[in-house]
């Protein structure tokens, strides 16, 4: 193996392992804030959570990833790109810094929610030098210490939190944590790159800083549609029928996004220097291993819905207090929204990978739309949190046949898949049987022996064909920066 197989190979692996790990904390993190809040707390805390997550579209413009090919292609520049992104992005901060307080303040957000707006906001000023930082380190090829300082990052932020939580310091407490612990972030990113001997470089460089904001333009547009689809159903549920409501969507949510990333997100990074290489080699290959992604997503989301689904009620009563007991309803709904998120993520990679980006932005777009008069429809005329739930499953679901009518590969056919696919819903069909049956007996035990059957069931309808495995064996050449046939 070369050497610049080797460092490709290593810094996948870090960003694999560093990925799971941080999520991991961040997860069990958010699990533990809604045992500290009560549902109105955590309500307010998911509302600026929202709408300072879409700002970040707007700060970042799409110049990241811009800058990391350019700099990478040409790493002379990366002082002067340092410069271009500093200078843009602290402009930009102030645009969605008052744009999300406008946003707020339309909404018929209550003071308080503003005041915590406002004081949080600054964090998006405190992490664009760590996110410009990082951008140029990955540039330069130099993962593992982005990683190493992730990793510390989120582990020092969470464990201040808690202090602070434990002392009384409420929700003002975990902003402050959060800016000091982003500040150092910045920091430690800001100082691997002077060590590697790359500064701003002055004076400003206009014209490449004109090319970078609109060649970004396109990716932040995509990157800011996508987190407003995501995040529409709590600011609006908090506009139509307050933070409390939306307090009950959080741990519903909290799930989604664990299940999502650590599984989906996790697996696609893995095998995205394999997708790349077969989408514009082997494009036979490219079309099958959607395919298996795809059947291997919905294999492993569909007994995890069925069980959210039959045993929501014991399960958000063990993770959180029983004022959280609307949450069981919205839970039971929305974990089919992550399923249909879980299949339709290689699709979206695949159309990225093929270069038809307006096509996904288009979907993005049609998405957004439909949830955004859903919610407005359900929340209106029913008052239940659970119209999000309900809003979300119709969105995904009209996304994941978008993009699924669009996306075409020499190796892909739709009969083959969805005849399998039958065959995974035939076992999920026993599995869920199951775990009705075994109910009473407790929802950990039921879980489990409804998860067997789920299996058994897989092997004996034929739903997983053998070279259905070499996905597997996909997966560790990826991480080991090979192909499965090297």
């Amino acid at each position: 193996m070369s050497a610049s197989t080797r460092r490709v190979a290593r810094n996948l692996s870090a960003l694999v392992v560093g990925s799971l790990l941080s999520k991991g904390v961040l997860f069990g993190w958010q699990l533990l804030l809604g045992n500290w809040f009560s549902p109105a707390e955590y309500g307010i805390y998911n509302t600026v959570l929202s709408l300072l997550s879409v700002s970040t579209a707007v700060v970042g413009f799409g110049m990241g990833l811009v800058a990391v090919r350019e700099v990478a292609r040409q790493p002379a520049l990366a002082g002067q790109y340092w410069t271009a992104m500093l200078f843009a992005q602290t402009a930009l901060a102030l645009v969605a810094y008052l744009g999300a307080l406008g946003v707020g303040a339309l909404a018929g957000y209550s003071p308080t929610i503003l005041a915590y707006l406002a004081v949080a906001g600054s964090s998006l000023w405190v992490d664009l030098s760590g996110n410009i930082a990082y951008d140029l380190l990955v540039a330069q090829e130099r993962m593992v210490t982005t990683v190493w300082v992730e990793i510390a990052h989120i582990l020092v932020r969470v464990a201040a939190a808690w202090l602070v939580l434990s002392v009384g310091g409420g929700l003002l407490g975990v902003y402050a944590v959060t800016l000091a612990a982003g500040v150092a972030r910045s920091l430690a990113l800001v100082l691997a790159n002077v060590r590697a001997g790359v500064r701003p470089s002055f004076p400003l460089d206009r014209p490449l800083t004109l090319n970078l904001l609109r060649d970004g333009a396109p990716l932040a547009l995509s990157a800011f549609l996508y987190l407003a689809y995501q995040h529409a159903d709590k600011l609006m549920t908090t506009a139509f029928i307050g933070e409390t409501n939306t307090g009950y969507l959080g741990p519903a949510f909290v799930i989604n996004y664990g299940i999502v990333e650590l599984v989906s997100t996790t697996l696609l990074t893995a095998m995205y220097p394999l997708l790349a290489r077969y989408s514009r080699d082997h494009p036979h290959a490219f079309g099958d291993l959607i395919d298996k992604l795809a059947r291997f997503l919905l294999l492993v989301g569909l007994p995890l819905a069925l069980a959210l689904t039959i045993y929501a009620q014991p399960l958000i009563l063990t993770l959180y207090p029983p004022a959280y007991l609307p949450t069981v309803g919205v839970l039971q709904i929305l974990v089919w929204y992550t399923v249909l998120t879980m299949v339709g993520n290689p699709f979206a990679k695949a159309l990225l990978l093929q270069n038809r980006q307006h096509l996904l932005l288009r979907v993005r777009a049609v998405a957004l739309v439909v949830n955004v008069l859903c919610n407005a429809l359900f929340l209106w005329a029913t008052g239940d949190p659970r119209g999000t739930a309900v809003a979300s499953v119709l969105a995904e679901a009209i996304a994941l046949l978008l993009m699924g009518q669009a996306f075409a590969a020499a190796g892909f056919a739709w009969g083959r898949m969805l005849g399998r696919s039958l065959r995974l819903l035939l076992a999920g069909l026993v599995g869920g049987v199951v775990m009705l049956a075994f109910a009473p007996v407790g929802w950990v035990a039921g879980a489990l022996l409804g998860g067997a059957a789920y299996a058994g069931a897989c092997l004996l309808f034929g739903a997983l064909a053998r070279d259905d495995w070499q996905l597997l064996f996909g997966l560790v050449a990826a991480v080991r920066g090979r192909s499965p046939s090297s």
